[in-house]
């Protein structure tokens, strides 16, 4: 994958801009990715996303409480938790070397580089489950989805096996980058709420 850093400055902003436009009346909308509605996938991306940042920071992972579907993140300020979390990873991953060797995910040693391209995968893939939801927009840079979808192409396989990815959904060759990013992941692109 090609320098992640700026790509993930640039779906951030993206990302940030599409969690400010969600209202409270949209928490229940059902979202493209079938195990979430809007408020469970926030919760899943306030429950994992600071794991994802401890491991840029090479901190311990935090303290569970529980799995994911154990907890409500949504009660309270979710729009703040979520955002501040967003700009913190951005700026770990923008210090000199913060991309380099490898780091600790939960029990599992992982190369950094891999941790910043999860990042990048969650908040695109999820954003634009999120967009779709609630009838928002969302861009995604094309040099992104180009980056994104090489990288998810090589793991789409283990992803499933891991039931990270659903099934692949059949998309044409010369559909956009980001449409054949989604169908790998088991998104159809043409979903709509």
């Amino acid at each position: 994958m090609t320098d992640l850093r700026p790509m993930l400055e640039r779906a951030a902003r993206e990302f940030t801009g599409l969690l400010r436009t969600i209202e409270p009346a949209q928490l229940d909308n059902r979202t493209p990715c079938t195990e979430y509605d809007v408020r469970a996938l926030l919760n899943h991306l306030l429950y994992w996303g600071p794991w994802m940042a401890a491991a840029l920071r090479r901190e311990p992972a935090p303290a569970a409480t529980g799995g994911e579907r154990d907890v409500d993140l949504t009660q309270g300020d979710w729009l703040g938790e979520l955002c501040t979390l967003v700009d913190g990873i951005v700026d770990t991953c923008g210090r000199p070397g913060a991309l380099d060797g490898t780091t600790k995910f939960g029990d599992a040693e992982m190369p950094a580089e891999m941790i910043a391209g999860m990042v990048l995968t969650e908040w695109v893939v999820h954003g634009w489950d999120l967009a779709r939801a609630t009838g928002r927009p969302l861009t995604v840079d094309p040099e992104v989805a180009a980056a994104l979808h090489s990288s998810v192409e090589a793991t789409a396989e283990q992803a499933r096996e891991m039931k990270v990815f659903g099934p692949a959904v059949p998309c044409a060759d010369e559909a956009p980058v980001l449409d054949r990013l989604l169908a790998l992941t088991g998104r159809d692109p043409g979903w709509r709420a």
